[in-house]
């Protein structure tokens, strides 16, 4: 059967909003052809089986959060600094807010790779090429920092991401700029006099 390529991505937004809001146990291929508003039936053609279909969000909710590269190109041509590190954080915050269906997604896959062995394989692989692109950006960019800090970063930033998204009050004494600034200037080594 001949697949429309902007059908699967419309089914696995639909199944991103599904399994954010319902979890695991509500993601079904039916309930991905409710939320999409096509024909039952219609996601069992375009995914195999329901492993299938988590694999699949794997790819789209990464496609989802990756940052657009002309506000990034924009934002990199500042120069190296705390303050830049600063900015990119702040974008990656705003990216999560704006996005957040593709972050409780990724948590709830998170969660589901503890029971199934398959998809844990699949998430490591994927968050491991992802974190090793990152470290690879953050020292071909020239920013402050070795690989290690931009592990601790990543680190920080995942715990951060975690609370906002599931107890946003926990945080909410706490200036969030200030959060981001102190975490940055604890983190990567003292800047240049």
């Amino acid at each position: 059967m001949r697949q429309n390529p902007a059908r699967r991505t419309a089914l696995l937004d639909a199944a991103i909003e599904v399994l954010a809001r319902e979890g695991s146990r509500g993601l079904t291929l039916r309930a991905v052809d409710t939320e999409a508003g096509v024909p039952g039936g219609t996601a069992s053609n375009y995914f195999s089986n329901r492993a299938e279909l988590l694999r699949q969000i794997l790819t789209r909710t990464h496609e989802r959060l990756t940052p657009d590269p002309t506000e990034l190109a924009s934002t990199m041509q500042a120069p190296p600094s705390h303050k830049l590190v600063v900015t990119l954080l702040h974008q990656l915050v705003g990216r999560m807010r704006a996005d957040r269906s593709s972050h409780l997604a990724m948590l709830e896959l998170r969660l589901e790779a503890t029971r199934r062995p398959e998809l844990q394989a699949d998430l490591t692989r994927t968050f491991s090429a992802i974190l090793e692109d990152n470290i690879g950006w953050h020292l071909d960019a020239g920013l402050p920092g070795d690989r290690t800090t931009v592990v601790l970063l990543y680190l920080a930033m995942l715990g951060l991401i975690v609370d906002d998204l599931t107890v946003p009050e926990l945080l909410s004494p706490h200036p969030f700029d200030d959060l981001l600034t102190e975490l940055v200037a604890r983190t990567l080594p003292p800047a240049a006099p």
